[in-house]
């Protein structure tokens, strides 16, 4: 069985206030995009079986993974996260598990966490195991702070630490889309750490009702002056995408990719960069 797992955008991010816990209160509007992944898992072929079998107790996968790779060991993959989360409640038969990674890293777009959401759906729907929405949620929730938008994956308004949803009606599909993803790497934590935190003047629930013509004056990403700062080759591509005539730009999340929204098809081209149309 087959899924898709999807990139998300972040439309404004509020950085509210830092928590006991070490995590920091936000708010955001979480916005579906379609550059995505591919998450296959089919039964174990024991005909197949090699060195590369997991005999570990915990362990009943093989692992395959193309695309973009993935640094790092295999157990720290959120993928495989999402499994064992799953197999240590379900008996699950020994799977083949293979991702095909074109989400960027790095970017601000929550590739990592998508799979994790998609695998545990995938999971739920190829053996029937019968957990709710609300569950997966809750389960996704433990993996990271935005997986669980991706389990109903609609537009939504985050609080919390990305974790407290509220759907909300939001179709921006009338508009071309740009996504520019620079070859820079910019650390959450490190992110993080340069911002004061505050409370906003506007709530982004609020401001997400005005036209979007309106964006540009009201919502605002509270990592943009900080990472600008380190990183100005990504404020250059967010002013270059308004001198092309775009009605709202942003950098997504804590960065390096840089959105836009535009009346009609733009000819966007940058050097040294991924960009991505629709």
């Amino acid at each position: 069985m087959i899924c898709f797992p999807n990139a998300k955008i972040n439309l404004g991010l509020n950085i509210i206030s830092k928590r006991s816990d070490g995590y920091h209160n936000l708010e955001t509007i979480f916005y579906p995009i379609g550059l995505k992944d591919a998450l296959e898992i089919i039964p174990f072929d024991n005909s197949t079986a090699g060195a590369d079998y997991k005999s570990a107790p915990t362990a009943g996968y093989r692992f395959f993974q193309t695309g973009i790779e993935i640094q790092g060991n295999t157990d720290d993959n959120l993928v495989i996260k999402a499994w064992k989360l799953i197999s240590a409640e379900k008996e699950i038969p020994p799977i083949d598990i293979h991702l095909l990674k074109k989400i960027p890293f790095g970017a601000g777009l929550g590739g990592g966490s998508a799979d994790a959401a998609f695998m545990l759906k995938l999971l739920n729907d190829t053996f029937s195991l019968g957990y709710t929405i609300s569950e997966l949620e809750h389960k996704a929730a433990k993996i990271g702070a935005d997986c669980a938008f991706f389990i109903r994956n609609k537009p939504t308004f985050a609080t919390g630490i990305g974790n407290e949803l509220k759907e909300i009606e939001l179709d921006l599909s009338r508009y071309f889309f740009v996504l520019a993803k620079p070859d820079i790497f910019v650390s959450t934590k490190d992110a993080y750490a340069m911002v004061s935190p505050q409370q906003p003047e506007i709530s982004l629930e609020r401001i997400i009702k005005r036209p979007v013509s309106e964006w540009k004056k009201l919502m605002k990403n509270d990592f943009e002056p900080s990472v600008f700062k380190k990183y100005p080759e990504i404020c250059n591509i967010k002013q270059q995408l308004y001198d092309l005539g775009a009605i709202y730009a942003s950098m997504s999340g804590s960065g390096s990719s840089v959105f836009a929204f535009f009346e009609k098809e733009t000819d966007v081209k940058f050097d040294n960069c991924f960009v991505w149309k629709i």
